[in-house]
C-alpha cells in the first residue's frame, strides 16, 4: 500500500475522487494505485503529482519499499 500517497491526498482534504477528476483518471485507477494494486504509467503518474504537488518519479522510487513495508508503512 502506498500510504505516503493517501496520507499526501489526506492532507490536501481531497477525496480519491477529487484527485481522478483533477488528474483526468478513473476513480478506480487511484484506489488500485493507492492499494499498490497496479502502477501508474508515467504519463498518469505525472498528471497525479501535478494535482498532489509531489515528484511523479516518486512512484517508481518506492517500488522496492512496497516489499519491504509493513502495514503501518515502516521499514
Amino acid at each position: 500500500m502506498r500510504f505516503w500517497l493517501r496520507d499526501l491526498r489526506l492532507n490536501n482534504q481531497m477525496s480519491q475522487k477529487d484527485v481522478a477528476n483533477l488528474a483526468s483518471v478513473d476513480v478506480t485507477t487511484i484506489n488500485k494505485i493507492e492499494l499498490g494494486e497496479r502502477r501508474p504509467s508515467p504519463e498518469t503518474a505525472k498528471k497525479i503529482a501535478a494535482v498532489l504537488g509531489f515528484d511523479w518519479v516518486k512512484f517508481f522510487e518506492d517500488e522496492n519499499e512496497l516489499t519491504k513495508t509493513g502495514t503501518d508503512g515502516e521499514i
